[in-house]
């Protein structure tokens, strides 16, 4: 069987302050992207909004580090795909085995209050599917509530990118909200690595969640290692 999986990825290309830039932090895409690619899986980015992705300048300066992130950049093809990315009206969650929803600062506004990726992560859970999510991609699971209303996290182990992360990235006063607090305030067990910026994935049941860009390539490997046990 050919597994299907949908990236969700951000419209926003800036904080609060328009001249603070942010965007998609493109490796925990391109890790994703590679590993589901070996698996054989077919791909497709959904945006809250649809149409372009931006990506955050900082993670930018990495690509020549990254052999992931590089070879997305030089290829246009693949760039193409952030350009014009699907909205969620455009999604059959039927149609889909796993989400994985990508970070970057600007998730924070645009994720937790999508009633359409709300619904499309609803419908993929309730139907057997596996819900992840790397660095901030775990906003937009906040707010996600299951036909019996209760939130799809209240209860369940997950992680993220924490407070302390944030901090030290030097964005903590420029940020919405505390997500690590928030995640705690809706029932979540959050959990984090001893030392920050370490790679770290957390499993519950079909819930896997990465704290960090560093994560990406390990929490995208647990999503196969689940879909072919399912």
């Amino acid at each position: 069987m050919n597994r299907h999986i949908l990236h969700v990825a951000t419209n926003i290309s800036h904080f609060s302050n328009s001249a603070h830039q942010t965007g998609l932090w493109l490796s925990e895409l391109t890790h994703a992207w590679d590993v589901f690619a070996a698996s054989g899986y077919e791909q497709r980015i959904v945006s809250p909004k649809g149409g372009k992705v931006p990506l955050d300048p900082r993670a930018l300066k990495w690509p020549m580090r990254d052999a992931s992130a590089r070879a997305w950049l030089a290829d246009p093809a693949k760039m193409a795909l952030l350009s014009s990315t699907d909205c969620p009206a455009d999604i059959n969650p039927d149609d889909y085995d796993a989400i994985y929803f990508t970070g970057g600062d600007g998730v924070m506004w645009d994720f937790p209050d999508s009633v359409g990726l709300q619904a499309i992560t609803r419908a993929l859970w309730e139907k057997g599917g596996v819900v992840s999510a790397v660095c901030h991609g775990y906003c937009g699971l906040l707010n996600t509530r299951l036909a019996d209303g209760s939130l799809l996290v209240s209860g369940r182990k997950v992680t993220g990118f924490s407070w302390t992360e944030e901090r030290l990235a030097g964005v903590a006063r420029e940020i919405p909200y505390n997500a690590e607090a928030r995640m705690k305030a809706r029932g979540a067990i959050y959990e984090k690595a001893l030392l920050p910026f370490m790679s770290h994935v957390v499993t519950d049941g079909r819930l896997v969640t990465g704290q960090n860009p560093l994560s990406a390539l390990a929490t995208a490997r647990k999503v196969v290692s689940l879909l072919n046990a399912i």
